[in-house]
């Protein structure tokens, strides 16, 4: 199990430092910020349990009749993906190397994910729901692969040993049996499932749009995307919607950015 083995090395790593990094080169968008990592926690260990976690999904979907049934959704999502994974270089050149699937789940949500290590993973309502084109597409799938490029995952188990919650991780896994991995659970599950921070999101939503725009994906493309989320979280608001800023805020954020890379756009096309 994931979490057992991320239990047994948790408690050397939580007596090391933190260090400063950069995953990403910042790009046309300027994403410049200084993102601060466990120095003991490697990406790969964070890829390897991302991975694994992941197939668990795809294997309880596939035991559902779930996995995959849409051969035409797939194939366009895979078309979409194959073009932005081959933009990636600019921002982290070792990305064009992960071991990069893209599978597809039948479902009503509204979701979609890129886990650490490239996996991506669609739910067909919000392709269907929101009839998507291939370049609102490209904008959800972008921002997505963004937080696996930037680590946003590592960076939250990190940021969780400085936070509260972090000291009671720590408390717990000084102990001994079930409380350590009681605890390396609830790091993780800060880490890979909880929402993140609105300036990662803020700077998945700028690596995103660049990315789509390289892959030659109409960049006006993003407002029109957020335009119908924000119109499908009237009410209760969609599970892609949940942990994610506001759609009027980011729309602006989005807007004042179209310009940087409209020209990538226009050179692609």
């Amino acid at each position: 199990m994931r979490i057992r083995r991320l239990a047994y090395c948790l408690p050397l790593m939580l007596l090391m430092s933190c260090e400063s990094v950069q995953t990403t080169q910042g790009g046309a968008v300027g994403v410049q910020r200084n993102q601060y990592m466990v120095s003991g926690l490697s990406s790969t260990e964070v890829d390897r349990m991302a991975a694994e976690s992941y197939q668990e999904m795809l294997a309880e979907a596939r035991s559902k009749n779930l996995l995959n049934t849409d051969a035409a959704m797939l194939k366009r999502l895979r078309t979409i993906a194959d073009r932005l994974v081959g933009e990636v270089d600019h921002f982290r050149p070792d990305a064009r190397s992960w071991d990069w699937e893209v599978n597809l789940i039948k479902s009503d949500a509204l979701n979609a994910s890129c886990m650490p290590g490239g996996k991506i993973l669609f739910y067909t309502g919000i392709v269907d729901q929101l009839k998507l084109s291939d370049d609102e597409i490209a904008q959800i799938m972008g921002h997505e692969i963004a937080h696996a490029l930037r680590e946003h995952g590592r960076e939250a188990i990190s940021r969780a040993y400085a936070t509260q919650m972090g000291t009671q991780v720590i408390g717990s896994l000084l102990g001994l049996g079930d409380g350590a991995r009681q605890a390396a659970d609830l790091a993780v599950q800060y880490g890979l499932t909880l929402p993140n921070s609105r300036a990662n999101e803020t700077e998945a939503d700028l690596i995103g749009l660049e990315l789509a725009a390289r892959a030659g994906y109409n960049p006006e493309a993003a407002v029109t995307l957020w335009q119908k989320m924000g119109a499908a979280s009237q009410g209760q608001p969609p599970a892609f919607l949940s942990t994610h800023p506001s759609s009027s805020g980011r729309i602006e954020t989005l807007r004042g950015n179209i310009a940087k890379v409209r020209p990538l756009y226009e050179a692609a096309r």
